[in-house]
């Protein structure tokens, strides 16, 4: 007797079509990507099954509770750790940000002994290679770019000499933004007795895919547990300005020393653990790694981070709730600003900007790329009283970036890998 064969394939697609259709309304996402993922899960059942495994921004449950063993034994290691809120040093409307980022989970502001903004890449390559070469203990970076090209081996040679003077260095690389450093390029550094590790490499196996829109977009770096660094400048010749001269990219950098760089260097922990890294903390050495800081002096900062491991969002909620605070000016530079489009612009008639914004009261910036549909939804908060500016025609080139970086009247700064896009909300990466 014959299989009833078509039968079959018709209930099997519409099983598919509703167990999917079903897991998709249950994910927070915007209405307009819901209805075009049910449409592609009922015109094309297969492939866009296997495109949405592959693609589709899913946050992973099972990579979640790896982040979450990850951050469980950090925090376990280093639980005597003491920090100094620096809450009560705050103007109100500062302090009032501070709780929105404590109550998403991303601590109280910490005090810095010093600040510094790298305005940009020859600046941030100085300064880093000066920590670098006055390593003492270890350093540790985590990077989404880092090519083998100049820069790229220059730091990497940087990292041999310091391993090979008995300082601890441990290199996480994201394996799509960084697909050229291979292990060739890695074999100085690595037979000097440094670790390095790829996040999230992209392979099949039979265990599952690696899906490859989940990647660390961090630049971060951390030496000695004293200094900490952050920001949107990769390690590769397009940052300078010396190796690429007048089409280098534009961002920044900040250089943050004291108790601040406690939080960035659990956040470098926490992803060297997850990437199945090899760290032995514990009171012998946790200073080494955590040194004392001078508490309660200096300049108030307040790290945050996101992540496909946090369902709060925590960087979407805190630009939300800070432009909704906005009383006088909302400055944004960025090169991606790519508005949601689903979100309702409101104006509110006793002030003179809107006060909620999708793109806020004045912005500055030039786009990595310009392209006419990316600024049809801004256009509702262009006519409520919002200004845009964009690079010239002859300087937006499909190269280049532009430096990150928000400021809300007097309150708050923002910098680092900022962006104004879906991705902030959605943790396809950690930022």
């Amino acid at each position: 007797m014959a299989l009833p064969w078509f039968e079959i394939f018709v209930a099997s697609s519409l099983l598919w079509v509703l167990v999917a259709c079903t897991t998709l309304l249950l994910e927070r996402r915007s209405p307009t990507a819901t209805l075009a993922w049910i449409f592609a899960f009922i015109a094309i059942p297969v492939l866009s099954g296997l495109y949405y495994m592959v693609f589709g921004p899913r946050r992973l449950h099972r990579r979640r509770r790896r982040y979450g063993l990850s951050r469980a034994a950090l925090a376990h290691r280093h639980a005597h750790e003491q920090e100094g809120p620096a809450g009560t040093r705050l103007t109100p409307d500062a302090g009032g940000l501070a709780a929105v980022g404590l109550r998403l989970g991303q601590g109280e502001p910490t005090f810095a002994s010093a600040v510094q903004l790298l305005d940009d890449g020859e600046q941030c390559m100085q300064a880093l290679e000066e920590r670098i070469v006055a390593a003492k203990h270890h350093v540790h970076m985590e990077y989404y770019i880092w090519e083998p090209d100049d820069v790229g081996t220059h730091f990497r040679d940087l990292l041999v000499a310091a391993a090979g003077r008995g300082v601890e260095v441990r290199v996480l690389y994201d394996a799509v933004g960084s697909p050229r450093a291979n292990g060739k390029f890695w074999e100085p550094l690595r037979a000097a007795g440094g670790q390095v590790l790829p996040f999230n490499p992209v392979k099949i196996s039979i265990a599952g895919l690696n899906f490859a829109n989940f990647r660390t977009h961090r630049k971060i770096a951390i030496v000695d547990g004293l200094a900490g660094f952050l920001g949107g400048i990769n390690l590769h010749n397009p940052a300078t300005a010396t190796r690429s001269g007048k089409d280098a990219w534009r961002d920044q950098h900040a250089r943050i020393d004291g108790e601040p760089t406690h939080r960035i260097q659990r956040l470098f922990l926490e992803n060297w653990l997850y990437s199945r890294g090899a760290i032995k903390l514990g009171a012998h050495n946790l200073t080494k790694y955590f040194p004392p800081a001078r508490i309660g002096e200096g300049v108030p900062v307040q790290i945050l981070a996101s992540g496909p491991d946090d369902p709060n969002a925590p960087m979407h909620a805190f630009f939300l709730a800070a432009f909704s605070t906005a009383r006088e000016r909302i400055l944004i530079e960025t090169p991606y600003l790519i508005p949601d489009g689903d979100r309702p612009h409101r104006r509110d008639p006793r002030h003179r900007e809107p006060r909620q914004p999708v793109v806020p009261a004045e912005l500055r910036g030039r786009r990595r790329v310009l392209r006419q549909g990316d600024h049809r939804p801004d256009d509702e908060a262009l006519r409520g009283g919002s200004r845009r500016m964009q690079a010239l025609p002859g300087e937006a080139q499909e190269e280049r970036e532009a430096h990150r970086d928000i400021r809300v009247d007097r309150a708050a700064h923002f910098t680092g890998a900022l962006r104004a896009n879906k991705r902030v909300r959605l943790h396809h990466s950690r930022e």
